[in-house]
């Protein structure tokens, strides 16, 4: 055990941690040059395509340190988008120590300050490494100055390398050596192995990932899952190296798999403590926090008929993503779902994507809301995240919606701009500092509803992509809030029904019945676009029907013979307009769903 580090690397989106990741690999040769490829640990197409990490990675890297002696390093590579700092805290879990990556250019960011307190909380040994010193505008002096004053690290102890370059990553792997403590444990004791995550594999079943905190687990122990007493039989434990590497044993303070013909993914659970069944341990370990989503979503199915394959693929993707939460939902025009719990739009996003592709679904998801609270006359409260349950309003006494605190990093030349914006989506009490020449912090209280409706990209393109976005969510504040209804053709449209702010009300009504008309086919009859909020219709548009020249043939004669051939024109249009069906496309339901800038 003496021999083994267990560490993490932690920063903000974008500092390099993949590349970093990459070095050590190559550095300690667990991959021959020909096969090596760069985000080697990304191993999913959506990660490599978007340049971001989504699930953290684990890999055991074999080092011989300078005094001759060999280590092993299990380094676990986490995303730093803010929707998957839960993937980080999970990490962190499974770790002694962390390197905290900065980049020399930008500075210490929003998710910096984020990822260091979840290390922090862990109390894990921190090693502050700067990255990116071959950039033109690296400024290794002004970032260390930072360290020490926002941080509150100390400077001298900052490491500094160019990942990309490959330059200071031997100075890094001695450091993890000789300042990350060795795991704590005892292999004598009996088995307590904690679950940070969990893949499935058609063929094994479960492969779940832990971290062996005491004692041994070997192949054919039967092994139980505290939290819900099911027992296994475990064929195979192993390593990570790039791929499953089969060992004879996990023991205390190692990183590794357990493949116990795990059929049932709901049996595992993220943050469960796995022990043996004849020799229990005395308590469950510390798990996780559960997490809290807060942006909702329907997905149904396109044909009816998926619901069943659908409702099997959730559950094999939340084994995967503990973050994810679901429950069965219908719908008037789009039958039956699933509404689905996310951390942030790129979540929802990516999570749409990762069933498309992995799963071959065929999905529809519903308008974003967040979760809003009504208090009733008869003195009940309600949380209400689907606009289908909406409340009476004659019923409601007072409606609140959650607010968040936005914590922005930004040069200061755009502060202008982004203070603007965020008066536009109703921020208040805002405070404003300069951590250091030229950067501004600015932190804004504001209401989540409006956070998720294109304010993260409009935020992006004002600052050009040098501004960081941190939030956290605060409380329930009192808001005027009505439901605003979509209706084609004289019928409601519940999927593009939205709990919305009543002054931003008839906006959001013009923009998605704008958007519906450019995305809905003509037909051969008029079809009317409406935003309502309750019998009062705020905004319409119209999509005008193909024109059939029925008068074509008739020529000359007198003018009643045409208005006739009009006038029955008229009639048949009447008839087809009562008994017409409009489909809407699946691009439309997207399509209400962009901002338009986009």
């Amino acid at each position: 055990m003496t021999n083994i580090r267990n560490f993490s690397i932690i920063a903000h989106i974008d500092h390099g941690k993949s590349t970093l990741a990459d070095r050590f690999i190559q550095y300690c040769g667990i991959v021959e040059e020909r096969n090596f490829q760069d985000q080697i640990l990304d191993n999913m197409d959506i990660e490599r395509e978007r340049g971001i990490t989504i699930k953290s990675q684990a890999v055991s890297l074999p080092y011989r340190a300078k005094d001759g002696v060999a280590y092993t390093l299990n380094l676990i590579d986490t995303p730093g988008h803010v929707d998957f700092s839960y993937e980080v805290s999970r990490s962190l879990a499974s770790c002694e120590g962390v390197l905290l990556l900065i980049d020399a250019a930008q500075g210490v960011q929003a998710q910096t300050l984020a990822n260091l307190y979840l290390a922090m909380e862990q109390n894990l040994e921190i090693i502050p490494v700067i990255n990116k010193i071959d950039l033109p505008a690296a400024d290794v002096n002004r970032v260390r100055a930072q360290v020490e004053a926002e941080l509150g690290l100390d400077p001298a102890g900052c490491l500094i390398c160019s990942a990309k370059m490959g330059i200071g990553i031997q100075e890094i792997l001695e450091a993890i050596v000789e300042r990350i403590p060795p795991p704590k444990g005892d292999p004598g004791s009996p088995l307590a192995a904690l679950i940070f995550d969990a893949k499935y594999d058609p063929f094994r079943g479960t492969v779940i990932h832990c971290r062996v905190f005491d004692g041994v687990v070997r192949a054919g122990d039967t092994i139980r899952f505290v939290h819900n007493n099911a027992t296994y039989r475990v064929e195979e434990v192993g390593r990570f190296l790039l791929h499953r590497e089969r060992t004879e044993s996990l023991s205390a303070g190692e990183v590794g798999y357990i493949i116990a013909g795990v059929k049932t993914v709901s049996d595992v659970r993220t943050g469960d403590t796995i022990t043996l069944e004849n020799r229990p341990c005395e308590k469950p370990l510390h798990g996780f926090k559960e997490v809290k989503p807060v942006v909702f979503a329907s997905i149904y199915p396109i044909a009816a008929d998926d619901y069943e394959n659908l409702s099997d693929c959730l559950a094999r993707y939340k084994l995967n993503d503990a973050s994810f939460i679901y429950e069965k939902d219908s719908s008037a025009a789009l039958g039956q779902g699933f509404r689905c719990g996310f951390l942030g739009l790129l979540h929802l996003d990516v999570v749409q994507e990762r069933l498309e592709r992995e799963f071959g679904l065929s999905i529809i998801i519903s308008v974003p809301s967040v979760r809003y609270r009504f208090t009733l006359k008869d003195g009940r409260i309600i949380y209400v995240d689907n606009p289908a349950h909406y409340p009476d309003p004659l019923s409601v006494i007072k409606s609140e919606e959650p607010y968040i605190r936005a914590s922005m990093m930004l040069p200061e030349r755009y502060l202008g701009a982004v203070m603007k914006l965020c008066m536009e989506k109703r921020g208040v009490n805002s405070t404003l500092n300069y951590p250091s020449p030229g950067r501004a912090e600015i932190v804004y209280e504001m209401p989540l509803a409006e956070v998720i409706f294109d304010y993260y990209d409009r935020f992006k393109s004002i600052t050009q992509g040098y501004g960081s976005f941190d939030y956290d969510v605060l409380d329930y504040r009192e808001s005027n809030l009505v439901l605003l209804d979509i209706l084609v053709n004289g019928e409601k449209v519940d999927a593009l029904s939205q709990i919305v702010h009543r002054e931003r009300a008839r906006a959001r009504a013009m923009q998605a019945c704008e958007r519906l008309k450019e995305e809905i086919p003509r037909q051969m009859f008029k079809i009317a676009i409406q935003g309502a909020i309750g019998g009062e219709i705020i905004s319409r548009t119209t999509i005008s029907p193909f024109r059939k020249d029925v008068t074509a043939k008739c020529y000359g004669g007198d003018i009643t013979r045409k208005r006739k051939l009009l006038e029955k024109q008229k009639k048949g249009k009447k008839r087809m307009k009562m008994i017409g069906n409009v489909i809407i496309p699946q691009s439309a339901f997207l399509a209400v769903l962009k901002s338009d800038a986009e």
